[in-house]
């Protein structure tokens, strides 16, 4: 038999385009139209609702960049209609190729009710069904002109990224503003087709359900009067109805469809725009949920949550109703779907404790899973984290845009640093907006890699980032999928009873350790250095603004600031949503970023003044206080006291140019070009820079990666680069500790302050950069004396390492990669560590030297700066500061000390005397991350603290107050039920390797 399909396709295609769709509406009247333009940004609803619009007609162009108009639609529906389904159809000129990057509507009822959300996909409001004829109709449409900044070129740079350069030209044509009859047997017959049509595209050859298929079709075109489609529908529906019943064989895949809109909490929009998709999208989803009874509908981010219940709340009613019913399901526990490489250990904690304790408050409702899908990789760390928030199992698509390595499983055990395990599944359909087609259904079935063990994968389906969320249409396709021969079989879950079964039938999934980095996106380390600057301060002003409050708290009384802390809290977490925090949203969203970590790091100074001055009492005497969990010059970690006498560092000149500092421990040697030729470690007899190389050395690369300018830099950046050596001024700093050097490049200027203080280990590099280039990558390079290996990199909780070589496609892969407060590199006996007080990106490579100097180079290079210019054309341009020093002789528990210590810069202050910690642990491989009042207000201290040098150790946390109680707790600070508890002040320890403890100390006489 000849293979007719190609020709059956062609003719479903142009039988589908031309005829059955359009007499989906057999007829429609127009509306008639009027609109208002609120002058700035969105007006509240009733302010909308009572603003007088003008009329305007189909075809006007409408819609200045980031505006929003409230149009206003009114008529009657015929009396001829009387016992039809009519819907309006209103269509604001939207692109159907781009649901949720564009103008989107909200309908409002003439009393200011929601009903549902418009967009590409989505253009039907329910009017009747049946109307009994003559109603009058009014509606009002909340539309915003959001620019489409995406478009299909998404690397192009634009203006229309921010507010302040966008313009005044109206963007968008209104394009349909009608009361419209729908035939709902042909809109049936349209999704018999398509389901139909698109499973037989899909079926081999050879197979004999897919001519089985074939036939019914063309039986179906056949039994269709062109001139009469409305009229011959059902009797075409007939022909389709013994292959749709046709039930699926029993091995077949199962595919759990989980109702989902992946909402950017900002991206290509500000803040305010995500709150206004969020109500739309809500709205929609409640609505569909009546209508559809076996529908499920998960969204995750509490944040967004927050937003519904906070600006919305005729929508929040419908939602909470929805979820007491099990229908809208709270999903991920976290505040947002943040990126997980660069947030520190306690923001990373917080994500789930703030996320989980909202829909914990809110519904009561216990997430077990971590929902992310869309973030760009994994930090080796998190599987903790996620278990100690009291979760067991994460669901991410992103790996499967890895453009080297394809991931070997789509379900698995994923082991973090310290052994922890958590169920973790890539859905095989890869994409995180399924809508439901033939061909999406079928590359999950071919595609799943456990075949044999398994046969559960799950599909998020629906339009997100303001496109809709799911559409009657998907869920009709799903219903016909649920079980039908030569498909998976399709049925609605929520994400829990995708996991129970998941995990039941795959009890012993294989299992990957370390992190899960995409090999794509790696250049969101470093583009908008200003963001990360911001995450990375505010995280450190938190952790000293809990910790002196707290103990500020428990010793004068202080009112600590719960509330303020919370709310503060929030907003970093909001932040490191992941098209923030790595820097991959428009000019608008980093401008406000920026704007909000300047008035964080305000009011989180005032707490810490004000509890270190109610802790230093009235006195003359000078007194340092230590935010750094390792005591440093004499002073206590978390306590203050009196720094140990310094000793001196001698500047002196070098023979042909440049100049020598000497402090008895380093020995640091500056050429005339301002570079760091050496650094001697006196103790070990051992030098640092590799021969006839300079550390501190900036390097400027060409930077146009293939595709995402702010999130992509591609591996052959590397093919050309300018060490950047001319000297501007080469001068002795202000003490007779430092030099100072100035750069000029391009349209650059740059100015390093090269430190080595008395009594120290450490060459301080402070970096300031006046930066005006375009598509360019500039690096701080340390060329290492060291035979290394691999090396360490800081994540949350501990570190991990990383190879320096590059053996396979997946190791050549890491060419960038993400470190917190340290690098180490080590041989037996002797490293280095390059530490960091706000940058993320690196690379670490290795090359063997041969000559006069046999050996091997590690070199350990910091990015500092990009400037692509897309989607901000003008990122990263002006004046950034930088610190990062060069610890010779190091341990990984030297690194992990200064990293803190280069973050947490000491605060002088005068006052009675000494203060004692409020807590003490007695070993420097236990870092306490957090000290805090519990949230529930009960006064009782929180302390979190991890095993940080890899290795078990035994160790005593001693209190500095009366003690009645200690247990040991989750993230959320409840006590575990099989964990050992203790009383009085000493807590004795026992910690595995980079094991995450939280202990809850309940003061004496406190409750």
């Amino acid at each position: 038999m000849h293979d007719d399909r190609n020709l059956v396709e062609a003719r479903l295609k142009r039988v589908l385009d031309e005829r059955v769709r359009p007499a989906v509406y057999p007829e429609s009247v127009p509306l008639d139209v009027a609109v208002w333009h609120a002058p700035g940004e969105p007006v509240p609803v009733e302010e909308g609702l009572a603003a007088v619009p003008e009329p305007i007609e189909v075809g006007a162009r409408w819609g200045a960049p980031w505006g929003t108009s409230w149009f206003r639609v009114t008529g009657t529906v015929p009396e001829r209609w009387a016992g039809r389904t009519v819907e309006a159809l209103l269509d604001l000129g939207f692109d159907e190729n781009m649901p949720g990057f564009q103008c989107e509507g909200l309908v409002y009822r003439p009393d200011g009710t929601p009903v549902k959300g418009l967009n590409p996909r989505n253009q039907w409001v329910r009017v009747g069904a049946p109307v009994a004829g003559g109603e009058e109709v009014r509606l009002h449409v909340e539309a915003a002109s959001n620019p489409v900044i995406l478009d299909y070129h998404p690397f192009l740079p634009t203006r229309l990224g921010d507010k302040e350069t966008a313009g005044s030209a109206p963007q968008y044509t209104l394009a349909r503003m009608d009361l419209a009859v729908l035939d709902e047997t042909v809109w049936e017959l349209v999704l018999d087709l398509e389901v139909l049509g698109e499973l037989m595209a899909e079926l081999p050859v050879e197979s004999a359900r897919r001519w089985d298929v074939l036939r019914a079709v063309e039986r179906a075109l056949d039994a269709l009067d062109l001139q009469d489609v409305g009229g011959t529908a059902a009797r075409a529906r007939e022909a389709l109805a013994g292959v749709l019943a046709a039930p699926a064989v029993p091995s077949a895949h199962r595919v759990s469809a989980v109702g989902h809109a992946h909402i950017d909490s900002a991206w290509l929009w500000p803040l305010r725009e995500t709150v206004r998709k969020v109500a739309r999208t809500t709205a929609n989803m409640t609505a569909l949920l009546a209508d559809e009874p076996d529908f499920v509908f998960a969204m995750s981010q509490a944040q967004q949550w927050a937003w519904v219940k906070e600006h919305r709340p005729e929508v929040w009613a419908r939602v909470k109703k929805a979820v007491a019913d099990g229908r809208f399901v709270p999903a991920g526990g976290m505040w947002v779907e943040s990126d997980t490489n660069m947030p520190g250990s306690e923001a990373m904690a917080r994500q789930f404790v703030h996320g989980k304790r909202f829909f914990l408050d809110e519904f009561g409702v216990e997430n077990e899973e971590a929902w992310l899908p869309d973030t760009f990789g994994f930090a080796a760390g998190l599987p903790q984290i996620i278990k100690a928030a009291g979760s067991k199992w994460l669901l991410t698509q992103k790996i499967s845009w890895s453009q080297t390595n394809t991931f070997p499983h789509h379900t698995f055990r994923w082991e973090g640093i310290d052994g922890t395990r958590i169920f973790t599944h890539f859905p095989p359909v890869d994409t995180y907006n399924c809508s439901m087609k033939g061909a999406e259904i079928a590359h999950a079935a071919r595609n799943f890699k456990d075949k044999g063990a398994a046969r559960h994968s799950l599909a998020p389906t629906g339009w997100g980032d303001g496109g809709g969320g799911t559409t009657r249409e998907m869920i009709a396709k799903a219903a016909r999928l649920r079980d039908l021969e030569g498909s998976a079989t399709v049925v609605w879950e929520s994400p829990r009873a995708f996991f129970e079964k998941a995990e039941a039938e795959y009890p012993e999934p294989p299992v990957w350790v370390g992190e899960l980095y995409l090999e794509l996106h790696r250049a969101t380390l470093t583009s908008q250095a200003g963001t990360k600057q911001g995450n990375r301060r505010s995280e450190h002003l938190l952790r000293e603004a809990e910790l002196w409050a707290a103990t500020a708290a428990v010793r004068t009384g202080f009112p600590y600031p719960y509330e303020e802390l919370d709310r503060i809290w929030k907003t970093v977490l909001l932040h490191q949503f992941h098209d923030i925090l790595p820097g991959s949203s428009i000019a608008w969203v980093h401008r406000e970023a920026r704007a909000a970590y300047a008035r964080l790091a305000d009011e989180l100074t005032v707490i810490v003044d004000a509890a270190q001055r109610a802790l230093a009492g009235e006195g003359t005497t000078g007194l340092v206080f230590n935010g750094a969990p390792h005591a440093r010059d004499g002073v206590p970690a978390g306590g203050a006291g009196t720094p140990a006498a310094e000793g001196t560092t001698h500047r002196t000149g070098r023979p042909g140019g440049g100049f020598v500092l000497d402090n008895g421990l380093l020995r640091v040697e500056i050429d005339e070009r301002g570079l760091v030729v050496s650094a001697f470690d006196i103790g070990a007899d051992r030098e640092t820079v590799a021969p006839g190389l300079a550390a501190g050395l900036l390097q400027l690369h060409p930077d146009f990666p293939n595709m995402w300018d702010a999130w992509d830099v591609d591996a052959f950046y590397r093919h050309t680069g300018t060490d950047l050596t001319g000297v501007d001024e080469l001068a002795p700093g202000e003490d007779g500790g430092s030099v100072r050097i100035t750069r000029s490049f391009g349209g650059s200027r740059v100015t390093q302050l090269l430190s080595l203080a008395p009594g120290e280990r450490r060459l301080v590099f402070d970096t300031e950069v006046d930066w005006h280039e375009t598509e360019k990558f500039l690096k701080l390079a340390f060329p290492l004396d060291v035979h290394a290996e691999r090396y360490a990199s800081e994540t949350q909780f501990g570190h991990f390492h990383r190879p320096t070589h590059t053996n396979t496609s997946w190791e050549a892969a890491k060419f960038e990669a993400c470190n917190h407060r340290f690098v180490h590199a080590a041989e037996p006996g002797w490293g280095v560590a390059v530490v960091n007080d706000s940058t993320y990106g690196h690379d670490v490579t290795r090359t063997v030297r041969t000559g006069g100097h046999p050996g091997t180079t590690t070199t350990v290079r910091a990015s500092l700066l990009r400037a692509p210019r897309f989607p901000d054309p003008e990122t990263d341009q002006g004046v950034h500061r930088f610190r990062h020093a060069l610890v010779p002789g190091a341990g990984v528990g030297d690194a992990v000390r200064e990293g803190w210590r280069i973050n947490l810069p000491e605060r002088r202050l005068t006052g009675a005397g000494e203060v004692a910690p409020l807590v003490a642990v007695d070993r420097d491989a236990v870092v306490v991350t957090a000290v805090k009042l519990a949230d529930d207000g009960s006064g009782d201290v929180v302390v979190r603290l991890h095993e940080a040098h890899g290795g078990r150790v035994r160790a005593t946390l001693t209190a500095g107050f009366e003690v009645a109680d200690v247990a040991a707790t989750d993230l959320l600070e409840r006590a575990l039920p099989e964990a050992p508890r203790w009383s009085g002040r000493e807590v004795a320890l026992r910690l595995r390797p980079f094991e995450l403890v939280t202990l809850r100390l309940q003061r004496a006489g406190a409750h």
